[in-house]
């Protein structure tokens, strides 16, 4: 389950009583030289805001496909009916659009809306900050060779075979633009001072993923659609030729790993609208890593007379372990009242959309190595599926029904991964607090510590890789080092995704362990506020009745604490 804004000069936007301003003079992401220094208030009506919400969902489609979904460096990437153009003309004329859409935001005055429509204002304008982020900064069409691989990996996406009217012709079509794509890379990736070689190692790493997902295509289609096999073989054939060149030229790739520290603070407070800077995110971070390791230790120690878990040795028993996980885990949200379960959540398609698809064929054998977390949840499942239950299909399943325009769904750029991924990673820990564990292996502690150590330590990779003072080697070597049970990260393909997944989605792995942190704090704020009326089911409800927004936003609408937002601007 991936932001820009516009030139350097010096620019005040002024909102007519809103009581904020954003002072700009020495912003690394200021306004074009032609913006006024303060802009005229033409709408305080929250209508224009959904209009332009609109207007602006659809310029980004216009190019990059469907909003829902974008590649690992946060541009949108879905349902592309062919190669779109990247070239350094056409995204300079996309950037130069995106000022009229921040002009008009500007001229829109929140200050007498509810909170909840002033919280939308603040979705918008950090949509629009993460447009200008991915031009201004990461500009992943020339600085990122990974950046086609993940258009080739979107162009080559079906539905099951047999493929069904004009899914063929389709399919035909995005196929035989690989070769377009990729001639586009080696045009627009020409600038090599620009390109960080660690980027190149880990675009080489992906575009073997994207190979095996080509050849199981072409095998898929054999059955039913040979005819377009020959156009499969030459998008291989031209993801070979885009590794071989990447290689070659990997030695003359000079530019700088990450975005660094000036950026990053830039990304922070205006599009995850997140009010802590890069040092004071190092320092929670390394605290919550210190806090883990020691309370993984101390269980180590308690369960040291417990007998080990027996981890599973096949997918039947893979499968069955997660089904009785999932059993305990609804039995566990309702009996103990944790939540709202709503009629509509239910588990039924999230074994194939989510874990299952994650493990191997029932006929297959059994593996004798397996992806890092693997190793734990062969053992307690019971942690994952929360996560990935509780947390993700939850969160699926809840946004097809929010039909909010603004608030409704997933944020791009990761404006929500914060609010995403760190309650996913909460409920983890947390519901073990609560009791769900109680009555099971009590080793299963312990993993619980174990997987959450492993979010730290790439948490502390993300940031010192993107302030610079880590190269990919040394992150890779430091999470070896320091996770639980590293020997399991040693050459493995989970380590090197997780570190692609952060250093091209810049801060993913850092939003995930602060997001946790800030749900924590929203609830010991709430938890203060109400007192006894403290109810943790109606505290979680609200939760998700907000929706998947950052979480400085949420807490300003449930506490009306507005600490944290005045932060922002």
């Amino acid at each position: 389950m991936r932001g820009t804004r516009s030139l350097v000069v010096v620019l005040a936007v002024l909102l007519a009583g809103f009581g904020l301003y954003r002072l700009l003079s020495n912003d690394p992401g200021s306004a074009p030289a032609d913006t006024k220094a303060a802009q005229v208030v033409a709408s305080k009506d929250y209508a224009d805001l959904v209009s332009l919400f609109g207007d602006f969902r659809s310029f980004q489609q216009g190019i990059s496909g469907n909003i829902q979904s974008y590649s690992q460096s946060g541009w949108i990437l879905s349902n592309l009916d062919a190669a779109p153009d990247f070239s350094a003309a056409a995204m300079a004329e996309k950037y130069s659009e995106l000022r009229t859409f921040q002009e008009r935001l500007e001229s829109i005055d929140p200050s007498d809306w509810p909170i909840s429509q002033q919280a939308d204002y603040h979705l918008v304008r950090a949509e629009t900050n993460g447009y200008e982020f991915q031009h201004r900064v990461l500009s992943p069409w020339s600085r990122d060779p990974g950046f086609y691989n993940d258009v080739i990996a979107t162009l080559g996406e079906v539905a099951e075979s047999p493929l069904q009217g004009d899914e063929v012709a389709d399919l035909q079509s995005r196929l035989r633009s690989v070769p377009d794509v990729v001639q586009q890379a080696k045009e627009n990736l020409k600038d090599f001072s620009l390109i960080a070689a660690d980027l190149a190692t880990l675009a080489v790493l992906s575009i073997g993923d994207s190979r095996s997902a080509y050849q199981s295509l072409a095998q898929g289609l054999r059955s039913h659609h040979s005819e377009i096999e020959a156009d499969v073989e030459a998008a291989l054939a031209a993801i070979d030729d885009y590794e071989q060149w990447i290689r070659s030229n990997e030695h003359r790739m000079t530019g700088t790993t990450g975005v660094g520290r000036e950026n990053y603070n830039w990304l922070l407070r205006n599009v995850y609208l997140v009010p802590y800077t890069w040092d004071e995110i190092r320092t929670i971070v390394e605290l919550e890593d210190n806090r883990v390791i020691t309370f993984q230790r101390l269980e180590e120690h308690r369960n040291r007379d417990a007998p080990p878990i027996v981890p599973v040795g096949s997918q039947v028993e893979y499968r069955e372990g997660i089904e009785e996980a999932v059993d305990h885990i609804m039995s566990f949200l309702r009996n103990e009242e944790i939540l709202t379960v709503h009629d509509f959540l239910v588990p039924d398609d999230y074994f194939g959309s989510r874990l299952y698809g994650k493990g191997y064929a029932l006929e297959d054998p059994w593996p004798e190595t397996h992806d890092y977390f693997f190793n734990f949840s062969h053992r307690e499942a019971v942690m994952e599926n929360t996560h990935e239950l509780v947390g993700h299909h939850f969160d699926m399943l809840r946004a097809e029904r929010d039909d909010r325009p603004i608030r409704g769904g997933e944020r791009p750029y990761k404006i929500s991964t914060a609010r995403d991924e760190g309650l996913a990673f909460a409920l983890e820990e947390l519901l073990m607090h609560a009791g769900y564990l109680d009555g099971r292996n009590p080793h299963g502690r312990e993993i619980t510590y174990e997987q959450a150590a492993f979010r730290t330590v790439r948490a502390l990779s993300d940031i010192y890789m993107h302030s610079g003072d880590w190269s990919l080697a040394e992150a890779t070597q430091f999470c070896i080092d320091n996770a639980p049970h590293g020997e399991l990260l040693e050459g493995s393909h989970h380590l090197w995704f997780e570190l692609d997944t952060t250093l091209r989605g810049v801060g993913h792995h850092m939003l995930m362990v602060l997001g946790k942190v800030q749900f924590m704090k929203l609830m010991r704020d709430r938890a203060n506020q109400l007192g006894d009326d403290f109810s943790l089911r109606e505290f979680l409800d609200e939760v998700y009745a907000a929706g998947q927004i950052p979480w400085s936003l949420i807490r300003w609408e449930m506490t009306g604490y507005d600490d944290e937002v005045s932060e922002l601007w």
